[in-house]
């Protein structure tokens, strides 16, 4: 057993666990993670997929009493079922557009230029929905996941389909997106959070299918102690995320997305990360 390889693996867990909640977009911190590691050929792409699933089991393990309740009550509650199809409504959208134009996007726009741009125009639209709702421009017209319609669900949905550009942030696409259409920014990051189940372990379950020739048996050490790490360090990022959002704003994310965005432009040209898909 490789120690290092799993110290490594250890490494970028706590990077995708820490990341991948919160509107800084986790692939960016992955591809420079996995640049400095090493871990940035084609199996290390399939592993920072993969590792999505462990963070997805921290927001499982935090809303597992509404999950728990959504599915016993489905088969006879109206509230029950009006949140499963509001997520499934929501999940559609990225999983067409992104089999209808993944290969396209990887191959066009995993360019160091478009993911310093997301990152840098992310942080100032986070900005600016943080100065909207500062000035009460638009007080927030849901507060409470239950009184989210379909079309809601469908708008959030849309939004997260800008998260198949590099940089943006799934995250970061379906909270700043959901404030913007009249959720507050408690709903809509626990939304995010919802939605993030299905899409996951979705992109997370496809990636090993696609990619299985590249996996063997030998590789399952280092995919646990990474699936490990970022169940843990997402459990802790999920926790602290809803105090931190209950009385503060993203406006410090957004100066960190702008300061990234200049350090992905700095790396690129100086040749230290290979940001290249």
């Amino acid at each position: 057993m490789d120690t290092l390889l799993l110290l490594k693996a250890a490494l970028m867990g706590v990077v995708e666990g820490l990341t991948e909640f919160l509107p800084i977009s986790s692939t960016g911190h992955l591809i420079l993670a996995g640049s400095l590691l090493q871990m940035h050929d084609d199996k290390g792409k399939v592993f920072e997929i993969a590792i999505q699933t462990g963070a997805i089991f921290a927001v499982i393990l935090v809303y597992w009493q509404r999950l728990r309740d959504t599915v016993v009550q489905l088969p006879s509650q109206v509230k029950a079922q009006r949140f499963a199809a509001n997520v499934l409504t929501a999940f559609f959208p990225a999983v067409l557009l992104g089999l209808l134009f993944g290969k396209t996007i990887k191959a066009h726009l995993f360019t160091p230029t478009v993911v310093a741009s997301t990152f840098i125009v992310g942080g100032l639209i986070i900005l600016w929905a943080e100065r909207r709702q500062a000035r009460a421009e638009t007080a927030p017209r849901i507060l409470s996941v239950d009184q989210m319609s379909g079309l809601d669900a469908l708008k959030v949905g849309l939004v997260q389909c800008l998260a198949l550009v590099p940089g943006t942030s799934r995250s970061g696409a379906t909270i700043i997106g959901g404030m913007f259409l009249g959720l507050s920014r408690q709903v809509a990051t626990e939304f995010s959070f919802y939605l993030a189940i299905p899409t996951l372990i979705g992109a997370g379950c496809y990636s090993l299918y696609k990619e299985r020739a590249l996996l063997s048996l030998a590789d399952l050490p280092q995919f646990g102690v990474g699936l490990l790490f970022a169940f843990i360090s997402a459990w802790l990022c999920i926790r602290w995320l809803l105090r931190f959002v209950a009385s503060h704003s993203f406006t410090g994310f957004a100066w960190y997305r702008i300061a990234f965005g200049l350090l992905i432009l700095l790396t690129a040209q100086q040749g230290w990360v290979v940001w290249a898909d």
